[in-house]
C-alpha cells in the first residue's frame, strides 16, 4: 500500500481552470459567507459543501490517482487501485455531485503520455459526465458509461445518442438503463459491449470506475445488483491483461460499499474471499506478495488496507452478508436489445483503432515538499499542521525500494 503524494495546484490545473483550483485552495467554512458570488460560479454549496481541509482532501485523492497512473506508466505494477478516487462529475471550472476535482481525468491525462489510446469504463449508477465531457472531442479516449437515465435522475445526461463530436464522434458510449436492473441483465450487456469495445478500439490501458451506488439497497441508487454481479464486471475487465487503474466512486450505503470493494480487491489480487472475511482479505495481500503479483493499493490513510476499510466504512469483523431487495426490473429484453444494437452499430462506424503519432513524453511533476527549515519557530502550529508532518517509521527502505537512493547508516 502506497502513500499518495498531495497533488499540487499546477497538477490539478492540467485539467481544471487555474482560478477554480485557486478558489478551492482559498475557501473555508469560516470564510465562505464572503464569497457568495464565487460559490455560485463554481457550484459549491448544496451538493458540494465547503468543509474543513477541503483542498487537502482533493489533493490526496487526486494525488492517489495520478500516482497510480504514473506507476502503471513506469511498469511498476500491472494494476493500481485508488478506492478514494473516482469523482467523475467534477468539471473543468466547477464542482458537481459531491465531486470537486476530477481525479479520473487527471489520471487519464497521465496515461495518455505513454499510451496512444485509453479506455474509460464507468459502472457507477450515475452517468460519468465529467470524464465524458473532458474527452468528448478526441478519439484518444473512449468513454463507456453504464448508468441510470431518465426520470430527472442526476446528472440528466448519458443518452445513448450522446456519442461524441468532431474527432471524438463515436468514441463516447452511453448505456442508459432503467430501475431494477439485475446481475444477469447487467453483466450480459456489459460483457457484450466491453468485449466489442476492446476488440475495436484496442486500448493501451483501461481506467475502471467502480461506483458502488449501483448495488441493490443503495440510498441514492435504483439498481438491483449484487456484490457478485458488480464484481463480475471487475473480473471481466481484469482478464484483458491490460494496464488497469481502478477507482472507487459513488456509494451511499457504506457497509455495502466496504463489502463490495473488499471483494473486488481480492479479485484484483487473484484471491477469492470466502464469505468476504476481513482476515481472508488480509491473507490475500500476503499471498499476492508471496507470489510476486504486481498490484498497488492507494488509499487516503497511511495504514494497512484492512484497518483502512474498517475505519472508513465501519466494516464489521465477522462475515459480511449482503441481500438483494424485492424490486421490479424495468429493463425489458427488447429495451436492452435495442440499446445493445445501437451501441454496436456506433462501434461499427469506427473502421479501426485511431493511429496516433506519439510525441516526446512530457515529464512527470516532481515538486519539492514543504521545507521545514523555513517554518517560523515562533509561530504556533495547529494540531492539523503538526499531524501532516508526522512520518511513518516504514517510509524509508533499503536497496531498490529506496526512492532517495541514500545509504542507511
Amino acid at each position: 500500500m502506497q502513500r499518495p503524494h498531495k497533488a499540487y495546484p499546477v497538477e490539478l490545473a492540467q485539467f481544471h481552470s487555474a482560478d477554480y483550483v485557486e478558489f478551492l485552495h482559498r475557501i473555508t467554512p469560516d470564510t465562505q459567507h464572503l464569497f457568495r458570488q464565487e460559490l455560485t460560479k463554481y457550484n459549491l454549496g448544496e451538493d458540494c459543501p465547503v468543509f474543513e481541509n477541503l483542498f487537502e482532501f482533493c489533493q490526496i485523492y487526486a494525488g492517489g490517482t495520478i500516482d497510480a497512473a504514473r506507476r502503471l506508466n513506469n511498469q511498476l505494477c500491472d494494476i493500481a487501485i485508488n478506492w478514494a478516487g473516482g469523482l467523475h462529475h467534477a468539471k473543468k471550472c466547477e464542482a458537481s455531485g459531491f465531486c470537486y476535482i476530477n481525479d479520473l481525468v487527471l489520471g487519464i491525462l497521465e496515461l495518455l503520455k505513454y499510451h496512444a489510446r485509453v479506455l474509460y469504463i464507468d459502472i457507477d449508477v450515475h452517468h460519468g459526465d465529467g470524464v465524458e465531457e473532458a474527452f468528448y472531442f478526441t478519439d484518444r479516449v473512449m468513454t463507456v458509461s453504464f448508468h441510470k437515465f431518465g426520470d430527472l435522475f442526476f446528472p440528466g445526461t448519458g443518452d445513448v445518442k450522446e456519442i461524441g463530436e468532431r474527432e471524438g464522434k463515436f468514441y463516447a458510449i452511453n448505456v442508459p438503463l432503467k430501475d431494477g436492473i439485475d446481475d444477469t441483465s447487467f453483466t450480459r450487456l456489459f460483457k457484450t459491449i466491453i468485449s466489442k469495445v476492446v476488440e475495436t478500439y484496442a486500448p493501451g490501458a483501461i481506467v475502471l470506475q467502480c461506483g458502488a451506488d449501483s448495488l441493490a439497497g443503495d440510498r441514492l441508487g435504483c439498481f438491483n445488483l449484487s456484490i457478485d454481479g458488480h464484481a463480475e464486471c471487475v473480473r471481466f475487465v481484469k482478464k484483458f491483461n491490460l494496464p488497469l487503474l481502478v477507482t472507487g466512486g459513488g456509494g451511499y450505503t457504506k457497509e455495502n460499499v466496504a463489502r463490495c470493494w473488499t471483494v473486488e480487491t481480492g479479485i484484483l489480487l487473484d484471491t477469492e474471499l470466502p464469505n468476504a472475511r476481513l482476515d481472508t482479505f488480509k491473507l490475500s495481500l500476503a499471498r499476492a506478495n508471496q507470489h510476486g503479483l504486481s498490484c498497488e493499493i492507494y488509499g487516503l490513510y497511511d495504514i494497512d488496507p484492512t484497518t483502512f476499510l474498517r475505519m472508513v466504512c465501519n466494516l464489521p469483523d465477522d462475515v459480511l452478508p449482503f441481500s438483494l431487495i424485492e424490486q421490479e426490473n424495468l429493463n425489458s429484453k427488447s429495451y436492452l436489445s435495442t440499446i445493445k444494437m445501437q451501441v454496436l452499430e456506433n462501434l461499427r462506424s469506427i473502421q479501426h483503432a485511431p493511429s496516433v503519432q506519439m510525441q516526446e513524453v512530457p515529464p512527470d511533476f516532481y515538486i519539492p515538499e514543504f521545507d521545514e527549515d523555513e517554518q517560523n519557530p515562533d509561530e504556533r502550529m495547529d494540531q492539523h499542521t503538526q499531524d501532516k508532518q508526522i512520518q511513518r517509521d516504514d517510509e524509508f527502505y533499503e536497496g531498490d525500494n529506496d526512492n532517495d537512493h541514500m545509504d542507511v547508516g
